[in-house]
């Protein structure tokens, strides 16, 4: 699990680029919030997350399959990482940001992310 990046993953790269080329400015990975958003609009107090869909028990196809072996260790880990997540997300919002969360899966479709984007920070 040593290889498996938390920063700069596919998906990440592939919503910041279009996240630059509507012209919206952002700061990545801030420490002193709770969850360490991918990306962050200060000035707008919003924060984007992109995750992968099996680390954080998506519905999808792929996050929904579980390993072969170690299944109890598997199911027990992705359900803290889900709870974790919880957690964070209402402390953002009780701290007064909104949050977007765009799964993996979520990122084949550049069309609809780039509308859900617009969506988000434009609100």
């Amino acid at each position: 699990m040593r290889a498996v990046r938390s920063r700069d993953t596919k998906p990440e790269m592939k919503v910041r680029r279009l996240l630059h080329r509507l012209g919206y400015r952002y700061r990545l990975h801030r420490k002193d919030l709770p969850g360490t958003p991918d990306i962050v609009f200060g000035p707008r107090r919003k924060v984007i997350f992109v995750h992968g869909c099996f680390w954080h028990g998506h519905s999808c196809p792929r996050g929904a399959r579980l390993p072969a072996t170690n299944v109890d260790y598997w199911r027990r880990k992705i359900n803290r990482n889900v709870e974790r997540h919880a957690k964070q997300v209402e402390q953002l919002r009780a701290e007064g940001w909104a949050t977007l969360v765009i799964w993996e899966c979520q990122t084949a479709s550049e069309h609809t992310l780039l509308e859900w984007l617009n969506e988000f920070l434009s609100a």
